[in-house]
């Protein structure tokens, strides 16, 4: 019959997938794109399991003021720009290909130095300190509440710390 209907240029019935119908099957793959994707942007936003010391913004703050931690900011120069960064931290884009070098030029070359990492919400952080590990640090700390507040907590901002202009 297909055959007969091609013959006559007519287009042979197309019988749909498991009884659904064209427009059905399209709106599940999309549902299911879209339900990848999100899924995808969950998880690359949750922080990384890590046994380094956690410190509160405050902490951070007391101990970066009388010197016993280098806080050390690696969110981008956007960021920075946009919500300024923590009063005493150290600007170092993780992104930077130098990084390492700039961060052991901050500590002076002591991979034992007490090192407390933030970024806006504690994801890159809590990455971070696993690759310092790796590359010798041994006195990592990370501030998972981050600048803007995450499940840890509210974070540095709404934690009313001084945060000062960031100067290119």
């Amino acid at each position: 019959m297909a055959r007969d209907k091609q013959r006559q240029g007519l287009q042979p019935e197309v019988q749909p997938v498991a009884g659904l119908s064209r427009r059905q099957l399209l709106l599940g793959l999309g549902g299911l794109g879209l339900a990848t994707a999100l899924g995808s942007f969950w998880w690359r936003s949750q922080p990384v399991a890590h046994d380094h010391q956690r410190l509160s913004p405050a902490a951070a703050f007391t101990a970066t003021q009388s010197g016993e931690i280098t806080l050390v900011d690696i969110r981008t120069p956007r960021e920075w720009r946009q919500t300024g960064v923590p009063v005493g931290a150290i600007t170092i884009d993780m992104r930077r290909d130098d990084f390492l070098q700039a961060l052991s030029r901050a500590v002076g070359g002591d991979l034992a130095a007490p090192v407390a990492l933030i970024c806006a919400r504690g994801v890159r952080s809590a990455r971070l300190t696993r690759a310092l590990e790796e590359a010798g640090y041994t006195a990592i700390l990370d501030v998972p509440e981050g600048m803007l507040g995450s499940a840890s907590g509210p974070g540095w901002i709404a934690g009313n710390l001084p945060v000062a202009r960031w100067q290119s």
